[in-house]
């Protein structure tokens, strides 16, 4: 559902829902995924990452796409539906205030085996995707492996 207005509001509920999920752009013409912590606010994505690894630098002024789901948090079983959301946009460096970066709560001890060092991007949503998958209350979702 791409959307060149504010972000569909079922997706950032959705978003909501979960701490963690995956940026994803370039770094020298290389693609990459790294994981964030996010928080919605005021129709943005706030991201908070380890700064040692030069990603939010790489993302600086150019356009990302960060993505979660629930795809570990539900069972079928349970008769809860699976979901993933996608935003588009630019993101930009930012340095959020004392009541923003408490809403990310405690950051990780260590990245890598380094000290935790935290860098926060902003991302303006201009494109979303949502997908979602329905289970009946009598399927069971189990792991092959």
């Amino acid at each position: 559902m791409p959307s060149d207005e504010t972000p569909a509001p079922q997706a950032m509920e959705l978003l909501r829902r979960v701490p963690y999920g995956r940026l994803a752009t370039s770094m020298r013409a290389l693609p990459f995924l790294a994981v964030a912590r996010h928080v919605v606010s005021d129709g943005r994505i706030l991201l908070r990452m380890h700064s040692g690894f030069g990603y939010h630098e790489a993302c600086d002024g150019s356009v990302v796409t960060y993505g979660a789901d629930n795809y570990n948090a539900v069972s079928a079983d349970e008769g809860d539906s699976l979901w993933s959301v996608q935003f588009t946009g630019p993101a930009e460096i930012v340095h959020p205030c004392p009541e923003q970066e408490e809403l990310f709560g405690a950051a990780p001890a260590r990245a890598n085996g380094e000290p935790f060092a935290s860098a926060y991007l902003r991302v303006d949503p201009h494109f979303v995707t949502e997908h979602t998958l329905g289970f009946d209350a009598s399927q069971l979702v189990r792991h092959a492996g």
